[in-house]
């Protein structure tokens, strides 16, 4: 029997090596596929993990909230006004014990500048019990005071520094200006002596 083979109008093809590319992209195809799978599975757990961890810490938060309300609401009886203000006395004057004279001066001798001297200094407790001194400095041009802010900003010491006012002095040019600056301070407490309090 005789076979005649065209191979013009029907031309050779290695179906084997076609179907084995295939199968080979396909089963790439198939491991990023389950790669990507498994990394946005991880992913989907860590989140959850994250945010059950989050809300513990805000339910922690919120019974911390409780506590602190019911005890202000305990404090404010009337008669609980006396120890709360005797606790707040206290209070003050164990901040007011810490807070050194001679250090603050150290301190702020490391960051004045040139030309620039401390007319005044009152140290004060705000609002969230920090310890905040208010300076009036006086010198011969505002880049004095403003270089002192610099200063004070990048030192350890001094936290939130900012000239609140300034005022002139004498002759436009010829006298001096004086300016209001406060700023958190931040003692040193291992370095504080415990005589500090008295100097």
């Amino acid at each position: 029997m005789r076979l005649d083979i065209n191979l013009a109008s029907q031309p050779y093809q290695d179906a084997r090596r076609f179907w084995v590319l295939w199968g080979l992209a396909v089963a790439g195809a198939v491991i990023v596929t389950g790669a990507l799978v498994a990394y946005t599975a991880s992913g989907l757990l860590q989140a959850r993990r994250q945010q059950a961890d989050i809300d513990a810490i805000q339910s922690k938060i919120s019974a911390l909230s409780d506590q602190e309300s019911q005890a202000r609401a305990v404090l404010a009886e009337p008669q609980n006004r006396e120890i709360r203000d005797r606790s707040q006395y206290l209070n003050d004057l164990f901040h007011h014990k810490a807070f050194s004279w001679t250090k603050v001066f150290e301190d702020l001798e490391q960051v004045m500048p040139p030309h620039l001297h401390v007319v005044a200094i009152t140290p004060a407790l705000n609002t969230n019990n920090q310890l905040e001194i208010r300076l009036s400095v006086a010198g011969e041009s505002r880049d004095r005071a403003l270089e002192l802010v610099r200063k004070m900003e990048g030192s350890k010491r001094f936290r939130e520094t900012a000239i609140n006012s300034e005022s002139a002095h004498g002759n436009p040019g010829q006298g001096e200006v004086e300016f209001d600056i406060s700023a958190l301070y931040v003692p040193d407490n291992g370095a504080a002596s415990p005589q500090a309090g008295g100097q």
